[in-house]
């Protein structure tokens, strides 16, 4: 099956898309962004035997280095572990409320026993009962991530979803959050798309300026 991922080269054309010195807000939204699974937490194996792990790193690392030399620092960013260490989820979500961020971002990606499965979904925090402010911006900001990886990026779109990870169901009464999943890694072209370094910087430059949208 042929994934239409688009080629690297648009990352040249996001980023002119974007003025290289922005202005400083007098407020800095703070986000954190969740590099999912880490250390003998490996996550999903690719087919070509990338981990999970390792591509939600570089794609929350490759963020903070978009957030200081593209956007002059326009987020104060924070970063669950920026090494390839296992933190639980109880940690995770601790920082969270220690920190008490604007947003709650977590990366992942996906895996199926179907091959020909691919795309992006994002997960929203499904049990609570009653819709708050930060359930609707976590609706619009996973929102604009499916638009903006599907029209710049190419990736096919699988939506919006709901379901009751602990990182979501932790973090919603203290922020938005959301839980994206960049692709299948049991996909052989969506493997192979992820593994490459330039794609993960587009990946990470795409989620950024979803968040300005």
């Amino acid at each position: 099956m042929q994934v239409n991922m688009k080629p690297v080269k648009l990352l040249i054309t996001l980023l002119f898309l974007m003025p290289l010195h922005m202005p400083v807000a007098q407020h800095k939204k703070v986000i954190i962004i969740d590099a999912g699974h880490g250390g003998m937490d490996s996550g999903a194996i690719g087919t070509n035997h990338i981990k999970e792990k390792d591509i939600t790193l570089a794609i929350a690392k490759a963020m903070l280095e978009f957030n200081r030399k593209v956007l002059n620092n326009e987020y104060d960013l924070y970063l669950t572990r920026y090494t390839d260490t296992l933190i639980s989820l109880r940690h995770r979500t601790k920082l969270v409320k220690a920190i008490q961020p604007d947003l709650f971002i977590s990366l992942h990606c996906n895996h199926a026993k179907n091959e020909r499965a691919t795309g992006v979904e994002i997960y929203l925090h499904s049990k609570t009962s009653i819709t708050t402010k930060n359930q609707v911006e976590s609706m619009r900001l996973g929102q604009s991530i499916v638009e903006t990886l599907t029209q710049k990026l190419g990736y096919r779109s699988r939506g919006l979803k709901r379901a009751n990870f602990q990182v979501l169901r932790e973090s919603i009464a203290v922020c938005p959050a959301i839980l994206v999943e960049l692709g299948f890694l049991s996909n052989h072209d969506e493997a192979a798309y992820l593994e490459m370094e330039n794609n993960s910087m587009a990946l990470a430059l795409a989620v950024l300026m979803s968040i300005k949208m």
